[in-house]
């Protein structure tokens, strides 16, 4: 008969070898701190040498966990790998929970089939979620705030479900700002290349735009819309100039869409900034490499990151949050205006 196999090591295992008791063992697993260094160096050496590993799943059951954290991007794929705003989100939630025992989980929801992320969220895959890049048909994903631990980024457009918890810039203060460094500068004619509408950051940076003219009494009529992406900011950048209407400065609500419009004024002949002073929002890189590189405002999308997961990490805990945890902005000066 062949050789019988050996017995797949167990905590009790572990614990007769390294001479502590079975809980100690749990404890060294579970990443307690109330181990002594020698005690754990113990543990982890038998640990080592018993090839045990851990079982991860029966430890879930045992505390209704998965330790798993889902990051839910509502945009098709082509948005998604274009844009480094997601890239250094993602970054900041990533380091946050490196040192924690939750695994991040990216889920790209596409809108073939919405329903299918909101089914994964509801049926016990992961702990908690983090929701960027909301838009106003994504309601399901505000309607789950009330039945699983979630943290936006950015202002959902609804709040049905009463109570949300939101990690943020305020965009009408920087768009505000902007719009006024172009005023700053003499302009007096200053349009708007303003974002989706169905997106929190798109109505409250059109909303700061308007807020830094009508004070002054400029007009507040000279809007055209894209929808953050460079070839949204050439489209809107030329309905803009066949309005015919004379534009000294224009406010454009992001920077991959102001790296488009600076396209077509290039292609026209219209000179930045001598002819028409350009800010945006974003200091990534469509604002550095642009031609001439773009004054804008920096909101720190890695630092945001890691606060909705830290925020999330809390409420997953049974910790309170605040509903709404605003992220301050820094403008940068170069030479579009």
């Amino acid at each position: 008969m062949g050789e019988s196999a050996k017995p797949q090591p167990t905590l009790e295992l572990v614990a007769a070898r390294a001479g502590v008791s079975r809980a100690t063992v749990s404890r060294v697993v579970n990443g307690s701190t109330k181990v002594s260094a020698e005690v754990n160096e113990q543990v982890n050496k038998a640990i080592a040498e018993l090839k045990y590993v851990p079982n991860r799943a029966a430890r879930s059951l045992a505390n209704g966990r998965t330790n798993s954290i889902a990051l839910v991007i509502p945009e098709n794929a082509a948005k998604f790998f274009s844009d480094p705003y997601f890239a250094t989100v993602i970054q900041g939630a990533a380091m946050y929970l490196a040192d924690t025992e939750f695994t991040l989980t990216l889920l790209i929801a596409t809108e073939a089939d919405p329903a299918k992320t909101g089914r994964y969220l509801r049926g016990g895959n992961v702990d908690g979620a983090l929701i960027l890049s909301h838009h106003s048909d994504d309601r399901s994903y505000v309607e789950l705030a009330g039945s699983l631990p979630m943290v936006f980024g950015g202002r959902p457009m609804s709040n049905e479900s009463g109570e949300l918890h939101v990690v943020d810039v305020d965009n009408v203060a920087a768009a505000t700002t902007a719009t006024r460094t172009i005023l700053e500068s003499g302009r007096s004619r200053v349009a708007t290349i303003a974002g989706p509408q169905n997106m929190g950051a798109g109505q409250d940076r059109l909303q700061g735009w308007r807020e830094a003219l009508e004070p002054v009494g400029l007009a507040t009529d000279l809007i055209e819309y894209g929808d953050f992406t460079p070839p949204g900011g050439e489209a809107a950048m030329i309905s803009l100039l066949e309005r015919g209407v004379d534009i000294d400065g224009i406010f454009i609500a992001s920077a991959q869409m102001a790296f488009g419009a600076l396209k077509i004024l290039h292609e026209r002949g219209i000179r930045v900034p001598e002819d028409i002073s350009i800010t945006t929002v974003d200091n990534d890189s469509y604002a550095q490499s642009a031609s001439p590189p773009l004054t804008t405002i920096e909101q720190p999308a890695e630092r945001q990151g890691a606060m909705m997961a830290q925020l999330l990490v809390t409420l997953i805990a049974g910790g309170q949050v605040p509903e709404r945890t605003i992220i301050n902005t820094v403008l940068i000066k170069r030479g579009s205006h």
